[in-house]
């Protein structure tokens, strides 16, 4: 499990600021990446990265979710 990091995480329907919004999570509720995908470059809490997380309805900046790791952690979407 991740935990995010922020008021409130915006879910995305794909990588990116511009893709719709489709839900939130939570400051420090607990995720699961199913796997990341490279988009739009954003910066957050935990740096400025391209690698977006999808965790089972949307998309979230991984630079939002904790993951003890400045790398992927979760095979590439397809």
């Amino acid at each position: 499990m991740n935990t995010t990091s922020g008021a409130s995480v915006n879910v995305r329907s794909g990588p990116g600021t511009s893709y719709a919004i489709v839900g939130s999570v939570a400051d420090g509720q607990k995720v699961t990446i199913k796997c990341q995908k490279r988009g739009e470059t954003v910066t957050g809490t935990y740096g400025t990265s391209n690698l977006w997380d999808y965790i089972g309805t949307g998309y979230v900046s991984d630079t939002y979710v904790y993951t003890g790791s400045d790398g992927q952690v979760a095979p590439t979407c397809s």
